[in-house]
């Protein structure tokens, strides 16, 4: 893990970031999605440091959620001054997942059913980005992507993103550093999609993951677990791929060359 001393200079260096990137794409502010959870609730503290708390816009997208984590929600948006909008997705949700079992021939799965819930939170955060003129956010540690704990084309779908290459325990430390709300820092990490934690889930730790990714090694049998989850969803971090071929492109060429000045 790094050293508070290395978290703080990282902390600045986020903030010029954030700034930087919104005044070069023009952009108005953010739109980041306020789950309640420490991985949101620090990039609300980050955003609202760069840009100020009148350009971040949270949004609270309940989905046959558990009542606590949207109250959880407005306790974040409440401590860093930041306007919250809540949009309850259950009634898209139930709708949407009847359309499609009634139009194939089998009952949805139980994960592309869990999975359609970050989408629609994901087609919500753009719809309300686009209407203000803002980017979206993203909220994503470095150990969820390394094991695939997110839905491609819902929670790794962002604009740009803060805090993807820091561990849960260093994405907790800044938290800790902003002001995040001991609840929210302490509260068991919980995506609100399944009943259960997320380790609970993967049936590894976060520690696990934090340890293999900055030694090389952890306790062997998950060790073995990391490992097949990292292959497993390496499509979810690598560019999409497209059927190529040489091919004259003087569209392409001529921005390249301005890009490159």
């Amino acid at each position: 893990m790094l050293r508070d001393e290395e978290l703080r200079e990282h902390i600045n260096k986020i903030t010029e970031w954030i700034n930087s990137y919104i005044k070069k794409t023009g952009a108005k502010g953010v739109v980041i999605g306020n789950s309640g959870g420490k991985d949101s609730a620090t990039v609300i503290a980050l955003a609202t440091k760069a840009i100020g708390n009148d350009n971040v816009l949270t949004v609270g997208m309940p989905c046959e959620s558990i009542k606590e984590d949207l109250n959880d929600a407005r306790l974040v948006a409440k401590t860093f001054g930041v306007k919250m909008v809540e949009i309850d997705l259950t009634n898209t949700f139930k709708v949407l997942k009847n359309e499609i079992n009634e139009n194939i021939d089998i009952k949805i799965s139980n994960e592309a059913e869990i999975n359609i819930k970050p989408r629609l939170r994901m087609t919500t955060l753009y719809g309300i980005a686009q209407t203000y003129g803002y980017l979206v956010l993203g909220t994503g540690n470095l150990c969820e992507a390394m094991v695939g704990y997110t839905t491609k084309w819902g929670d790794n779908a962002y604009d740009f993103n803060p805090i993807a290459n820091f561990t849960v325990d260093e994405v907790l430390r800044i938290g800790e550093m902003l002001g995040v709300p001991d609840k929210i820092i302490h509260k068991a990490p919980n995506d609100g999609l399944g009943g259960k934690t997320d380790e609970e889930k993967m049936q590894i730790k976060y520690s696990e993951i934090a340890e293999y990714i900055e030694n090389g090694k952890t306790d062997q049998k998950q060790m073995e677990k990391i490992e097949k989850k990292y292959f497993a969803s390496m499509h979810k971090r690598e560019k999409t791929p497209i059927y190529n071929f040489e091919r004259r492109n003087y569209l392409k060429e001529k921005f390249e060359k301005k890009c490159n000045k």
